[in-house]
């Protein structure tokens, strides 16, 4: 299944709108844990894509993601916008580059692409699995790609992912100085990660051919 330009903007759409409607829970997550602004930096930097949304789906998918992905990193601030960024950029450069104008793959066509990706976030963050960050979302995510899994069920592996993170210790990012007090909240980053691969999943599974 491929999806066409207007599907690339009516995405971009979803996405704004589901961080917009949860922009105050996430700076509340982020309050416990961090800067406490990790809302209205999302919001920021959605409000950023969304502003180019035309422009970014008239372009061959490799190039729309890296565009997102550096719109992201100029204006997200704290840690989350060079990681979403990177993770977007990358996702665009692991795609062939012949890809057609506008066209978004399945989840299930990204499951190598957003392995690179990952890694690259990963690199970036010099962090991994376990250390309270959105990448404790992003691994179990590619792992249900790579299982051919509905986006539905995609979508709920992230959510629980991102619930995950509450018990765990933070070892990385400004969360990390609060030692064993950041034990019993949810990672910011990881939440909204969940948000917006649930939403993007719930696009697929209402968009999915018959």
């Amino acid at each position: 299944m491929h999806l066409a330009a207007a599907d690339l903007a009516a995405l971009i759409a979803l996405c704004r709108a589901e961080i917009d409607r949860h922009g105050e829970h996430l700076s509340a997550l982020d309050s416990a844990i961090g800067d406490g602004d990790h809302g209205a930096n999302m919001r920021r930097g959605l409000e950023a894509v969304f502003a180019e949304r035309d422009a970014i789906a008239a372009l061959p998918l490799p190039a729309a993601l890296e565009r997102i992905g550096l719109v992201l990193v100029m204006n997200i601030g704290g840690a989350a916008g060079p990681l979403y960024g990177t993770l977007l950029m990358e996702l665009g450069r692991a795609l062939p580059g012949d890809a057609g104008a506008g066209d978004l793959a399945a989840p299930d066509d990204l499951a190598a692409p957003l392995e690179r990706a990952i890694a690259a976030v990963a690199r970036r963050g010099r962090s991994g699995p376990g250390d309270k960050t959105l990448l404790d979302v992003l691994y179990p995510v590619q792992a249900e790609l790579v299982r051919r899994s509905p986006p539905g069920d995609i979508a709920a592996c992230a959510r629980s992912a991102a619930h995950s993170t509450g018990p765990m210790q933070a070892r990385r990012g400004r969360a990390s100085f609060l030692g064993a007090r950041s034990i019993g909240h949810e990672d910011p980053g990881a939440s909204s990660c969940a948000l917006l691969t649930a939403a993007i999943c719930g696009y697929f599974e209402e968009h999915r051919p018959s």
